[in-house]
């Protein structure tokens, strides 16, 4: 009876599951070696946790040998998107997410794509239906949603399953007269859960976690013969020999069903490892991260904000491996490929994402590059999102990148720049074209208003650009003392009625005209890019200003 069964619900399926397990042979890896599969939906919009997940996957995979592929999930298509595939593959790209196969590249397991698998699919349900796990549903919506209503009225499991599950045993007569009146069908699994028994998830990341056995009688080909996402992962899975599924936590109470479907079909299940959520705190709660309100759910954002890929995946390597940060603070040297990860430092709770965090980790990105590297790369950006900052910096490359180059060999490099973003910000005062063009936006800090005009005056005629730091130091004290200001802090706290400010304050008023702020890198440095003939026009400028 299940072998009519079979042919009368496929009749045009010919081949055999043994026939579609030789077309998937064993992958020739070495032991330990991880498989792993990033398997978005082409939904048009890729946020930060789908991100996260790929990085995960890729970064288990590589470091063990094993393969990481890209599965296209595209079994709903009421939520595909038109771009969307060109969007993940860009993501991927960006971001310098490497995987070895599947959609976009060459691979022996494919199609990669799930909306091309249908026959594979079929020909698997076709067996479950020969071997008697599974059966045609004939039930319309109205029947179940009134079946539904009623169990959600009763606190029931909600689902088909025991005595709901009417078309369970449906004879070949009833079957037939179906068919025969053209009613759609779905086929659904006869579990053989017992909802007083419990399974156990050995999870990789949250350890052992129990749950009740799965007794619904799951729809696994919609009545369009297209599988559901639950089916068709886990036939996927199988043929494309996955070793790990590392997904989000959301997917634990699914565990119970893929268990059971792959029992049913007699195949060992991959690993499990389910990851934390992204959350963020707000108003002193914690929420996960939304699509709706935080625009740093989607990936799209970093590229705009001008925040480096890298400095993006060292972030989700923060987030992923508790120990990472105090490893690549300790480690100069080393590159994120040069850690290893483990299941067991990953967050088992929500995940906090932390943009200030971020940020942090991006100044000391930035502060490991070279000078030319971050102007490269701020070129880059600008030419795309700034175009008239881009002219200006072509037109400045040797001061901008003298500028940059200013402390970062230093014991404690500056981490002044977060962004691609704040290059201009940073350093608008290296830039004449931006600093003479209005002086109430350039000096917009109240400070200077008592600056001694005729000392900065004084001392713009003295400047050597051409003196070392030490040579230039010693002027300056000497300037100071001249001036009667203490050449030495020390010696101004101790007397201050006797001088009228210290060297500190001297440096001050210098760095407050050549730049128009109180904070910059080594003001010395700063002279000696800008020159003397430059700090005379800026003191000049700075007298006009004042008047």
């Amino acid at each position: 009876m299940n072998h009519e069964l079979a042919e009368l619900l496929f009749p045009d399926i010919k081949k055999t599951r043994e026939d579609i397990e030789k077309m998937f042979p064993e992958r020739n890896l070495k032991e330990g070696a991880m498989v792993t599969r990033f398997g978005p939906s082409p939904t048009g919009f890729m946020h930060i946790g789908n991100l996260c997940g790929a990085f995960l996957d890729s970064v288990m995979a590589h470091q063990t040998g094993g393969i990481m592929y890209l599965r296209l999930e595209d079994t709903d298509s009421k939520r595909q998107v038109e771009g969307a595939n060109e969007l993940i593959l860009n993501s991927l790209k960006h971001f310098s997410i490497p995987y070895n196969e599947g959609y976009g590249k060459e691979g022996n397991y494919g199609p990669y794509v799930q909306s091309e698998r249908k026959e594979i699919y079929q020909v698997f349900a076709k067996a479950l239906v020969e071997e008697g796990k599974a059966y045609p549903c004939f039930m319309t919506e109205s029947e179940l949603q009134e079946i539904r209503e009623g169990q959600e009225l009763r606190k029931e499991i909600t689902g088909i399953y025991g005595h709901y599950a009417v078309d369970r045993d449906l004879s070949i007569e009833e079957v037939k007269k179906h068919l025969e009146k053209k009613d759609h069908f779905v086929i659904r699994i006869k579990s053989p859960g017992d909802a007083n028994k419990q399974i156990v998830l050995h999870d990789l990341i949250k350890g052992d976690i129990l749950l009740p056995e799965n007794i619904i009688d799951e729809v696994i080909l919609k009545k369009d013969g297209i599988p559901t996402y639950h089916f068709a992962h886990v036939v996927d899975d199988h043929l494309m020999k996955t070793t790990h599924v590392i997904r989000g936590d959301e997917w634990v109470p699914s565990y119970p069903k893929h268990l059971q479907l792959f029992q049913l079909l007699g195949w060992k299940s991959p690993k499990y490892a389910h990851h934390a959520p992204l959350t963020k705190k707000e108003d002193g709660k914690v929420r996960k991260l939304s699509k709706r309100k935080d625009p740093e759910f989607s990936v799209s954002y970093y590229q705009e904000a001008g925040i480096p890929a890298e400095a993006v995946r060292l972030y989700l390597a923060t987030l992923t491996n508790t120990n990472f940060e105090e490893w690549y603070l300790q480690n100069k040297d080393k590159t994120l490929e040069d850690f290893t990860f483990s299941y067991k430092k990953m967050p088992v709770g929500g995940t906090l994402f932390d943009m200030e965090k971020l940020n942090n980790i991006c100044r000391t990105y930035f502060s490991r590059l070279s000078a030319k590297q971050i102007y490269d790369d701020s070129l880059e950006y600008n030419l795309k999102y700034d175009k008239d900052f881009a002219h200006i910096m072509k037109e400045n490359e040797e001061r901008l990148i003298a500028f940059l180059n200013i402390e970062r060999d230093a014991k404690r490099p500056r981490k002044d720049i977060a962004t691609l973003k704040d290059l201009k910000e940073e350093s608008t005062y290296m830039i004449d074209e931006y600093f003479f063009k209005d002086s109430n936006e350039t000096y917009k800090s109240s400070e200077g208003q008592n600056y001694d005009i005729d000392l900065l005056k004084a001392y713009s005629e003295e400047f050597n650009e051409n003196d070392s730091y030490e040579e230039w130091y010693q002027r300056v004290k000497d300037f100071a003392s001249r001036n009667h200001y203490a050449s030495e802090v020390k010696a101004y706290k101790e007397n201050p009625e006797n001088y009228k400010g210290h060297v500190g304050n001297i440096c001050e008023m210098i760095r407050f005209c050549l730049t128009g702020r109180t904070k910059t890198p080594d003001l010395y440095q700063l002279l000696s890019i800008l020159g003397k003939e430059n700090l005379k026009k800026r003191v000049e400028f700075f007298e006009n200003h004042l008047k």
